[in-house]
C-alpha cells in the first residue's frame, strides 16, 4: 500500500464516479485531501465518510466550467495554506449528439471544464508543486476518446485529445524535475457519466465496462509509477494499439459502432 501521509492532494470532480474513488483510496493512503466538485450536499457526505480514516480533508463547492472557476478555487486553496502536491484533474463531462443539437453555451461549458480550467489549474498550482523537497504529482484524467475522432463526441473527443497530448507533452518537459504528469485514459466506466452524456452503449462496449474503483486506483498507481499514460481495460489496451493500424476515418467509424447511435438517431431496428 502506497504511504502518502506527508502529502495533499486536490481532486477535482470528487463528488460521484472515479473521482470520488480517487479520494476514497488516496484517504486510505494517508493522504490529505482538498475535495471540489458543484455538488456540496455530496462533497459533505464525502467528507463525513472518510473523517474516521484520520486524514484532513477539507472540501470546496465550485463550478470549474465557469471562466473565473479555476481562479477561485486556486486562491481558497492558498487562503487555506494548504501545499499541494498531488494535483488530480478528474472533472469533465459530455454529451453524445449531434454536434449541432447541442446548445453552444454547453459546448463552451464543457470545454472550458475539460480543457481550459485543467490547465489553468495545472499552470496556477505547478510552480509551488515544483518548489516541493518531495515527489509531487498530476494525474490528469482524459478518455479512450482521446486515441480517435469520435462522431457525435466531437468537441468531447477532442478535448480528451488535448489532454492527453498536453500531459504527455508535460512528462517529458518535466522530466529532470520532482514532479511527473501522467494521463488515465479510461473507458466505460460504471458511473453517472453515460447517463448524463445521453449514451446508449452497444453490446462491445458494455462488455467492456469497468467498475470506476478499479480505474481510479489503475490510475493512481500509474500515477506513483511516473507512467505518462495509462489505458484501463484489456479491450481498451488492445482497440487503442489497433486504432494505430486504421485509417483516422475508419477509426471514427468504428467508433459508433462500438457506442451506436444518440437516441434520436436510432432507428427503429437498432440493435443495443
Amino acid at each position: 500500500m502506497p504511504d502518502l501521509r506527508q502529502h495533499h492532494a486536490l481532486v477535482t470532480g470528487a463528488s460521484s464516479g472515479i473521482g470520488r474513488e480517487i479520494a476514497r483510496l488516496l484517504a486510505s493512503w494517508g493522504c490529505a485531501l482538498t475535495l471540489t466538485a458543484r455538488r456540496d450536499d455530496r462533497l459533505r457526505e464525502l467528507a463525513r465518510e472518510l473523517g474516521p480514516s484520520g486524514v484532513e480533508v477539507r472540501w470546496v463547492c465550485c463550478d470549474l466550467a465557469a471562466p473565473e472557476g479555476a481562479r477561485a478555487l486556486f486562491e481558497d486553496v492558498e487562503r487555506s495554506g494548504q501545499r499541494v502536491d498531488i494535483l488530480v484533474n478528474n472533472a469533465g463531462f459530455g454529451r453524445y449528439q449531434r454536434f449541432e443539437d447541442i446548445p453552444w453555451g454547453e459546448h463552451a461549458a464543457m470545454l472550458q471544464l475539460n480543457v481550459t480550467a485543467l490547465v489553468e489549474l495545472t499552470h496556477r498550482f505547478l510552480p509551488a508543486m515544483l518548489l516541493s523537497e518531495r515527489p509531487a504529482y498530476v494525474l490528469n484524467v482524459a478518455s479512450i476518446a482521446a486515441y480517435q475522432p469520435v462522431p457525435f463526441f466531437a468537441a468531447y473527443a477532442a478535448s480528451k485529445s488535448f489532454v492527453r497530448d498536453f500531459s504527455e507533452a508535460l512528462a517529458v518537459e518535466l522530466a529532470d524535475t520532482n514532479l511527473r504528469v501522467s494521463c488515465l485514459c479510461p473507458g466505460g466506466t460504471h458511473t453517472e457519466f453515460a447517463e448524463h452524456s445521453g449514451q446508449q452503449l452497444g453490446r462491445l462496449a458494455q462488455a467492456s465496462m469497468l467498475d470506476a474503483r478499479e480505474v481510479a486506483e489503475r490510475g493512481l498507481r500509474a500515477m506513483l509509477r511516473g507512467r505518462p499514460c495509462v489505458v484501463t481495460g484489456w479491450m481498451n489496451v488492445l482497440s487503442t494499439f489497433l486504432m494505430r493500424f486504421l485509417p483516422r476515418r475508419a477509426a471514427a467509424a468504428g467508433s459508433v459502432a462500438v457506442l451506436g447511435l444518440p437516441p434520436d438517431e436510432s432507428g427503429p431496428d437498432e440493435t443495443r
